[in-house]
């Protein structure tokens, strides 16, 4: 497979098992909260990489829609469906453990968007951004997320206030 190639294949292969997984992940338990922990994810998602975007911290040089300027799978696949499992893992767990089963969700994503950024031209990292500052925003995007579930769901117990 040819260099020019590589990145589109590696974008296509992680967004269609993302689309497969999907269903997975939104089925289990109670439709009506997995569909609003997919939707607050994307919404969330979707303002953050935008400003990050528009700032200038990052930069999608090859993208599935070249007509956006941000990451349509990650945004809308990608980060829902990590958000989903994670929220999915998490639902009866201690805040110490919520924090713990944070690392096997952001350090792959980590990962994969430092070797992104270095070997691929998938994504530029521009104005000192680096893997920790993408390990951080991560980290917190997943806490906040999950803590307007936790907040969506005690709100609908009726044991909040």
């Amino acid at each position: 497979m040819r260099k020019k190639k590589y990145p589109y294949f590696l974008l296509m292969t992680i967004t269609l098992i993302g689309l497969v997984l999907l269903p997975f992940a939104i089925v289990k338990r109670s439709f009506k909260d997995w569909i609003i922990v997919y939707l607050v994810s994307f919404i969330g998602n979707f303002f953050s990489d935008k400003y990050l975007v528009t700032r200038g911290y990052l930069k999608y040089p090859k993208k599935l829609f070249p007509k956006y300027k941000i990451h349509l799978p990650f945004d809308f696949i990608h980060y829902p469906l990590m958000l989903l499992y994670y929220n999915q893992w998490t639902l009866n767990s201690k805040p110490f453990g919520i924090i713990l089963k944070l690392f096997p969700f952001i350090i792959p994503q980590t990962i994969i968007e430092t070797f992104a950024s270095k070997k691929t031209n998938l994504i530029k990292w521009k104005k000192g951004w680096t893997w920790y500052h993408s390990l951080i925003s991560l980290m917190l995007k997943l806490l906040i997320c999950r803590g307007i579930i936790a907040l969506i769901r005690t709100i609908n117990k009726g044991t909040f206030l």
